[in-house]
């Protein structure tokens, strides 16, 4: 029996490089779980986030607000963080789940890296990611479902590529956009009909937070930017230079333009 606090014992298998591995097999890995006959938590939900291709890299992006039930729990929420320096994940579903999924996910990638001196590639982050999802399908079955999207410069393809993922960790690349959310309909209804192989990175930003925009006028649970209190969507930016997040004042001026052209 391996002590939940205490150090491995000398005989115990090596976790290899895997932190998670390595937190399971102390008995530290954190797990949830409803009891039997009880209904989930009202917890505070986050949509919508989106990503999409542009020549040389990707753009992902993401609105504020998180709703609980009919009602605005929270109208400045993060939804997009980064991974490493050449990744993004963003979240949509039950906030505080999705958020401790993040960062166990940015302390996997770092670990791994001091571990074996090289970053994980793209495809085994996609990959772990859809592993981190799997093990929330216990709560997802009891309503409070995770559903994260992942984006990232891929340096053996020189490219960036992005994947979507459904609530029992199924991993899907998408070629050239995709969303995930409660308004993801309407962001990729948006960009099917805006979307060019040749955007450039400014012009795959300003499409990221028009489509926002355009899925905020019918879905409810998709806040729109508040132009009256600052409040912008998340975008960042993932390319051959690592990740950018684009500043307020660059956000902004995309956000008036948006709120005043789409209708």
């Amino acid at each position: 029996m391996i002590p939940a606090n205490g150090p491995l014992p000398l005989d115990a298998p090596s976790p290899g490089s895997s932190f998670t591995d390595l937190l399971d097999s102390m008995g530290a890995l954190p797990r949830w779980n409803i009891p039997p006959g009880e209904n989930a938590p009202s917890a505070p939900e986050g949509t919508t986030v989106l990503a999409l291709r542009y020549q040389g890299g990707v753009v992902m992006a993401g609105d504020r607000r998180a709703t609980e039930g009919h009602l605005v729990a929270h109208r400045r929420i993060r939804k997009v963080f980064p991974a490493d320096r050449y990744s993004a994940v963003a979240i949509a579903g039950t906030a505080g789940l999705a958020i401790d999924m993040v960062r166990l996910f940015q302390v996997e990638l770092e670990h791994y890296e001091k571990i074996e001196g090289v970053r994980l590639s793209l495809e085994g982050k996609a990959s772990f990611l859809a592993r981190l999802v799997r093990n929330q399908l216990p709560m997802a079955i009891q309503g409070l479902v995770v559903v994260p999207m992942f984006a990232g410069y891929s340096e053996a393809d020189q490219t960036g590529r992005l994947f979507s993922f459904d609530v029992v960790g199924g991993r899907y690349e998408e070629i050239d956009f995709g969303s995930t959310g409660s308004g993801s309909r309407l962001a990729k209804s948006y960009l099917r009909t805006v979307y060019r192989d040749d955007l450039s990175a400014d012009e795959a930003a300003d499409l990221a937070v028009r489509a926002l925009v355009s899925a905020s006028q019918e879905d409810t649970a998709t806040g729109g930017p508040d132009l009256r209190r600052g409040i912008y969507p998340n975008v960042l930016r993932i390319d051959e230079d690592g990740l950018v997040e684009l500043p307020d004042d660059v956000v902004g001026p995309l956000a008036e333009g948006a709120v005043e052209t789409i209708r």
